[in-house]
């Protein structure tokens, strides 16, 4: 790894640019590992992290949530058809930084977009969401067809 020289007694001096570049390639390594769990780890965070999601069935309903913590309703698009859902957002960076001393920069910014295949067929002209704390809650009625296709199966 690459070691900073010494300056003066006590101080560092910056790296350099080829000195970088092994933590680039580790910085890549770690992005290919992470992008199946949806946690793209990016310097300078270009990226936002997608965000969890669960979709469930309740009773004539499918319902989705989000966890889309610092967004804001007015920075999020949802978009549905009978058998799809598409959730995209955008978070801005809250301040220009001069400093790039940083000691940890976690906090991301920028846009994500998701789209998932529904457990049923729904009526996409009556869905519902909210945004509240950070969560969205997408709730849509199921089609009449869907809503008749539960079948008991006996069991022998």
């Amino acid at each position: 790894m690459a070691q900073r020289k010494r300056k003066a007694e006590g101080e560092l001096a910056p790296l350099g640019a080829f000195e970088l570049l092994p933590l680039r390639q580790m910085e890549r390594f770690f992005e290919e590992m992470t992008r199946p769990w949806g946690w793209p780890l990016r310097w300078g965070a270009e990226l936002l992290p997608t965000p969890a999601v669960d979709i469930y069935e309740e009773d004539d309903e499918v319902v989705l949530k989000a966890e889309l913590p610092g967004l804001k309703k007015e920075d999020l698009e949802v978009t549905i058809t009978e058998d799809t859902v598409s959730i995209s957002g955008q978070k801005r960076k809250e301040e220009k930084v001069q400093r790039k001393d940083y000691f940890r920069l976690e906090r991301s910014w920028g846009s994500f977009s998701r789209s998932f295949s529904l457990p049923a067929r729904v009526q996409p002209q009556k869905a519902k969401a909210r945004f509240k704390d950070g969560v969205l809650e997408l709730r849509v009625p199921k089609t009449e067809e869907a809503k008749r296709k539960k079948l008991k199966v006996q069991i022998q």
